[in-house]
């Protein structure tokens, strides 16, 4: 693809990279207008308005057998995330839902792996855990998204550790192996300090905290959830989820007024998300 649609993404503001993606197809070949348009689509299931989405591709269908692998890959992943995404509430994930994604992301991973597509070949293979809910099932998928990411020498595939670490740190974690968890937690916040990202970094040591919770050492938890209440409130940007965790720990620690501190700091948080 001539155009970088990583580029023009800003996950955080769907109707923003929408607007991106629509600028874009201005004199974009049709294969390159074609996975813009998948891109608009997944915009749409970002903002969880999937029968939009599932449109937007329904217009692409006819000429699908037609464009390059990377489309077709492209086609099939957004086509499933319509279907089970993590922008699903999981209560209303049906069986036949998670079949339709199923079959979905399978294709797309068989295709992306035959046109050496690492990194969509991922994106495939970590969107199984939104099929597969069970600890251990998801596991498996992400060990295997990360066994692929390993033997892979593509850039762009190499962008995945910190995320699919992230991934393999929680499922263990929900798994109760806090061992492993741990371990992946500090692994993916070194791969997301080699590429720079702040927000990331912070979200991995928040990772790493809250495993550590589980394993009651709390006060070790508590120092790293106290720095980052610092990092994000001199970004302007309180964390409740911050906040919630430290309510968290004061009460398991036995100290009932730090812990009301930060229930009133995540209820004003709360508040202003409302307003």
């Amino acid at each position: 693809m001539t155009i970088d649609v990583s580029k023009l993404w800003n996950y955080s503001d769907p109707a923003l990279s929408a607007r991106r993606f629509e600028e874009a197809l201005a004199g974009a070949s049709a294969d390159d207008a074609f996975i813009l348009r998948t891109q608009i689509a997944r915009t749409w299931g970002l903002r969880q308005d999937f029968e939009h989405a599932r449109a937007v591709l329904a217009q692409l269908e006819p000429e699908l057998s037609q464009r390059s692998p990377e489309a077709q890959v492209r086609y099939a992943l957004e086509l499933g995330r319509t279907y089970a995404s993590a922008a699903h509430p999981p209560e209303t994930l049906t069986a036949d839902q998670r079949d339709l994604a199923r079959v979905l992301y399978v294709r797309a991973f068989e295709t992306a792996k035959a046109a050496r597509l690492d990194n969509l070949a991922i994106d495939a293979l970590h969107m199984m855990v939104n099929v597969d809910p069970q600890p251990a099932d998801q596991l498996a998928w992400n060990y295997k998204a990360l066994a692929y990411l390993e033997q892979s020498s593509q850039p762009d595939a190499r962008k995945w550790e910190g995320a699919l670490r992230n991934n393999v740190g929680h499922a263990n974690r929900l798994a109760g192996n806090y061992d492993e968890a741990l371990r992946q937690f500090r692994l993916s916040l070194a791969a997301y300090e080699r590429a720079g990202s702040p927000v990331d970094v912070r979200i991995a040591h928040w990772m790493i905290a809250r495993t550590l919770r589980d394993m009651k050492r709390f006060d070790e938890a508590i120092a790293i959830q106290l720095r980052l209440e610092r990092e994000f409130d001199d970004a302007g940007e309180p964390d409740p989820y911050v906040f919630e965790e430290l309510e968290e720990l004061y009460r398991a620690t036995g100290k009932p007024s730090e812990a009301d501190h930060y229930a009133e700091r995540l209820r004003e948080s709360r508040q202003r998300e409302r307003q």
